[in-house]
């Protein structure tokens, strides 16, 4: 059988040299990461401080609009109606108010998801419509101006000078 010796000053100051150097390695790392955190935050910090908080999710912003859009209509007084029929009216669009929110509710907690997805094929569609009419404007405006680079007719283009 092998006896193990027990390791020399030498040996064990190695090792240590090597396990401060690998600590020293995962300081600097750790304190790049903490760096980069901390220049993230601030600048999260500043962006906020400068436009405003970010807007939420669509489904929350839509939740925004349906209350913002129900607080109006609930105070909002209708001189079309005389004043008897003002407190009537005032119920109809109070219970026209909660109907809608009873609707638009349950599809919010169910699938905020789905918000957040039509918002964005909203904005694809968007630029797809501008794309279609920066092209056609283009095809309006070199019309008009003797450019016969994109147009290729029977005729031939005589310079009379």
């Amino acid at each position: 059988m092998s006896e193990e010796r027990p390791p020399s000053d030498a040996a064990q100051e190695e090792t240590a040299d090597e396990v401060r150097v690998e600590e020293a390695h995962a300081a600097d790392a750790d304190a790049w990461s903490t760096a980069c955190a901390e220049d993230l935050a601030a600048e999260q910090a500043r962006r906020r401080a400068q436009h405003g908080p970010p807007p939420g999710s669509a489904a929350e912003e839509l939740r925004k609009l349906v209350d913002a859009v129900a607080d109006k209509l609930s105070g909002l007084q209708s001189p079309l109606f005389g004043a008897v029929a003002s407190g009537t009216a005032q119920q109809m669009v109070s219970q026209v108010v909660q109907q809608a929110k009873a609707a638009v509710e349950p599809v919010l907690e169910r699938n905020p998801e789905v918000f957040d997805h039509l918002a964005a094929a909203g904005s694809e569609l968007l630029a797809a419509y501008r794309s279609a009419v920066e092209n056609q404007e283009r095809r309006w405006t070199t019309r008009g101006t003797g450019s016969r680079d994109e147009e290729s007719g029977p005729g031939e283009h005589i310079d009379l000078d």
